[in-house]
C-alpha cells in the first residue's frame, strides 16, 4: 500500500469519487435499482464472480454493461438486503485506478415458511476508469470469502 503524506486536491477528489462509486453499488443493490447499478459500469465492463473463493476459477464472467441485468435483477428474490462496506484501498494512476475492498452482505428470504438470512463476506478487486470526469467500474471481481445461512426471527421493525 502506498503511504501518503499529503494528497493533492485532485487525488482527494478522485479517491472520494471512487469511494462513492463503491457505496453507490451497494445502495443500488439494496434499493433494487438495477439500472442505476448498471450505470456505474463502463459499456465494455468485465464482471467475474468467484463463488468458490479466492484462487478458484470464476463461477461466471459477464462481458458488457447490458450483461449485468440478470445478476442485479436476481436480488429481487430476496425480501431485503443490506450491504455494509468496509475498507477500500485504491491506487490511482491518472484516469485509471485499482481497488481492493470488503463488504458484508445480508440477504433475507423465506424458505419453507421460515425467515432465513444468508450473510456473505465479500472481497472486490476492481479496475476503475475515469471517463469525461466521472469514475466507473471497468472490471470487477466479486470473491465470496465465506457465507453463512441461519434462521431469522420475526421482524422487529418495518
Amino acid at each position: 500500500m502506498t503511504s501518503h503524506t499529503a494528497l493533492t486536491p485532485q487525488e482527494a477528489a478522485d479517491r472520494l469519487a471512487i469511494r462513492e462509486l463503491f457505496d453507490s453499488y451497494a445502495h443500488c443493490a439494496d434499493t433494487r435499482d438495477a439500472e442505476g447499478q448498471k450505470a456505474l459500469f463502463t459499456e465494455h465492463t468485465r464482471f467475474a464472480v468467484y463463488m468458490d473463493g479466492p484462487g478458484t476459477e470464476p463461477s461466471y464472467v459477464l462481458e458488457g454493461r447490458e450483461a449485468l441485468s440478470p445478476v442485479f435483477d436476481d436480488l429481487n428474490r430476496y425480501e431485503a438486503t443490506m450491504h455494509f462496506n468496509g475498507q477500500c484501498t485504491v491506487i490511482l494512476d491518472g484516469n485509471q485506478a485499482t481497488g481492493d475492498s470488503y463488504t458484508i452482505a445480508h440477504h433475507v428470504y423465506a424458505e419453507d415458511g421460515n425467515r432465513m438470512m444468508m450473510v456473505a463476506w465479500l472481497r472486490y478487486l476492481d479496475v476503475f476508469a475515469k471517463i469525461h470526469g466521472a469514475w466507473y467500474f471497468a472490471e470487477r471481481q466479486l470473491i465470496l470469502k465465506w457465507s453463512e445461512v441461519r434462521p431469522l426471527g420475526a421482524p422487529t421493525a418495518g
